[in-house]
């Protein structure tokens, strides 16, 4: 099943008035998107860097951590009233006029 960036806001939005009872504010959302990335950094530095794994290492799962990411990036949008597939489309755009030429052109790449 694919759903929509805008699919995804609204299966948000529903689950935190059913579920979640109400959004954290917004600047407990940021402090819980750290958290969360800051979890994947620790997965991608154990499972693609050098460092080694600890035990309790072991159970984190990257899929499940990149979906923890996302849900409280959508939290923050929805209640700062942005629409992610709109903001993604025009990011890709202004993306594509900057970097049409810069990266084919770049030697290290």
């Amino acid at each position: 099943m694919s759903i929509t960036i805008t699919d995804a806001q609204k299966q948000v939005d529903n689950w935190i008035k059913t579920i979640g009872v109400r959004y954290f504010n917004e600047l407990t959302n940021m402090a819980v998107l750290t958290e969360e990335v800051g979890e994947v950094a620790r997965i991608m530095s154990r499972v693609y860097g050098e460092q080694s794994s600890k035990e309790s290492d072991l159970k984190a799962q990257l899929p499940d951590e990149l979906a923890d990411v996302l849900f409280v990036l959508i939290c923050i949008a929805n209640q700062t009233g942005i629409d992610l597939e709109e903001a993604f489309k025009k990011n890709l755009e202004k993306k594509t006029l900057r970097d049409s030429d810069r990266h084919k052109s770049n030697p290290k790449l």
